[in-house]
């Protein structure tokens, strides 16, 4: 009973961790946290995909190089471009647009059966260990001889690692 005891009031404390890590890291899995060709996620997934990486609640800068610094980049450049060129010759972005252009157009090259099927394994794992960590939560306060003890711990697993992040 002492076992069963803990298990369960560890289980409390430690699910919001684990639903937590569990949709993250789906989301991980696609690569859904980071830009990438004329991908933008959301900055909320962004900035949780950084706590399950980097425990820090904030959206990566955009490096010089990157490619999403690049977009900004020439966004700025071709909003700026009718009051910077009053003569009109915008010969040289069209050269700079070509290559960008061509590159953008390009498929990004088709993932390995196997790497795609384990992706799609770990994502139904992902989803299973979420749902299973739910309904053990809902049991937990639901069947617990505590229930405030219960609920304590399930609310402290909640608000730390938030207090932490915010510290």
């Amino acid at each position: 009973m002492t076992v069963r005891r803990l298990h369960l009031y560890t289980g409390l404390f430690i699910a919001p961790s684990v639903l937590f890590f569990a949709f993250t890291g789906s989301l991980q899995l696609f690569s859904l946290h980071e830009s990438h060709g004329a991908y933008r996620p959301p900055a909320l997934i962004e900035k949780l995909g950084s706590v399950h990486k980097d425990q820090r609640f904030e959206a990566k800068a955009k490096k010089a190089g990157s490619p999403g610094a690049a977009a900004v980049k020439d966004e700025h450049d071709h909003a700026d471009a009718d009051h910077d060129h009053a003569d009109g010759d915008h010969d040289h972005d069209k050269a700079d647009a070509a290559p960008a252009l061509g590159k953008a157009a390009q498929a990004p090259p088709a993932k390995p059966f196997k790497e795609m099927a384990l992706k799609w394994l770990f994502l139904a794992v992902a989803v299973g260990l979420f749902l299973s960590t739910a309904m053990g939560v809902w049991m937990g306060v639901t069947f617990a001889r505590s229930k405030p003890l219960a609920w304590v711990l399930l609310i402290a697993g909640a608000v730390l690692p938030v207090l932490f992040l915010a510290l």
